[in-house]
């Protein structure tokens, strides 16, 4: 048997959910989902999902190791549109506003190994910004448009362009707790 994963336990209504964060993916306990929506989720329902949707995983299950079958957070939604009762558009959004915030909230932060996305937004447009490796990465899509749609705030020359991106750059680090390498000049 393979080392469980550790879940987090939420409760609704006094029930459990057990979830957790899998390479940066949120995990549910189809188990438990059923109980919250208040039906049997039975192979026939699960198996509407798609493969990557759900997995059988080893995870702490009120503290004792149990093989388990989770759900992916969009097989989640998609189960939830399926057998539609309108009282799961609260669990919906208690899923969504409360239970994957805390999850996500809960990893541990500062991880430069793990990849993390963030959008730098202008008044006239919006940048995708990948932070890996203590280092800031642009799509090179997005280049062509960087440079010929420029922020207004641009003063003429190619050198502050770069140094707007790059100032940018540096508040989008800070607002996320880390410092950047001046790499503007």
């Amino acid at each position: 048997m393979p080392d469980p994963f550790s879940a987090s336990v939420f409760s609704r209504h006094n029930l459990a959910l057990h979830a957790l964060l899998l390479e940066n993916q949120p995990w549910f306990c189809a188990r438990d989902i059923g109980r919250l929506m208040g039906v049997h989720l039975s192979e026939r329902m699960v198996n509407k999902l798609d493969k990557d949707q759900r997995r059988v995983l080893w995870i702490e299950y009120f503290r004792q190791p149990e093989k388990q079958l989770m759900l992916s957070e969009s097989g989640v939604y998609a189960l939830l549109v399926y057998h539609y009762v309108p009282g799961n558009r609260l669990l919906r959004e208690w899923l969504t506003h409360q239970v994957v915030p805390a999850l996500r909230d809960a990893e541990p932060s500062g991880h430069s190994d793990r990849p993390m996305l963030s959008l730098l937004d202008w008044p006239e447009m919006s940048l995708s910004l990948l932070h890996w490796q203590d280092e800031s990465w642009i799509r090179l899509r997005d280049m062509p448009y960087l440079l010929s749609h420029p922020p207004q705030r641009r003063v003429t020359g190619p050198k502050s362009l770069w140094r707007l991106v790059a100032q940018a750059f540096q508040s989008s680090k800070r607002k996320y707790g880390k410092c950047m390498n001046d790499w503007s000049s």
